[in-house]
């Protein structure tokens, strides 16, 4: 593939970043829309709270997905996904689809 050199880093970057265990499926989830962090917690149940902090934390400093507080009694916090993550979301779904076709449990 005759790609141009400079565009070589910004792909291995988003690689690198959709690679990583569980950040792929959090997007997949904010897809359907805000969440909070126990709503995240109980749609992925095998990730650990340590490990959600930490990849919700990445996608933050990413510019993917987004911290609202909701200022109720008790105050909350909700994630949902900019518009960065949102395109980054569209492209999950076909593969959300592939896995559906060839990938056994």
């Amino acid at each position: 593939m005759d790609e141009p050199k400079d565009i070589q880093p910004k792909v291995e970057k988003s690689f690198e970043l959709i690679g990583k265990k569980w950040t792929g499926l959090i997007i997949y989830v904010l897809m359907s829309g805000p969440k909070r962090f126990s709503e995240l917690n109980e749609s992925i149940p095998a990730l650990s709270r340590r490990l959600l902090t930490e990849r919700i934390k990445e996608l933050e400093d990413h510019g993917i997905v987004v911290r609202n507080v909701i200022p109720d009694r008790p105050i909350r916090s909700e994630y949902s996904l900019t518009q960065k993550g949102t395109e980054l979301g569209k492209i999950l779904g076909p593969i959300s689809q592939w896995a559906e076709s060839w990938v056994q449990d």
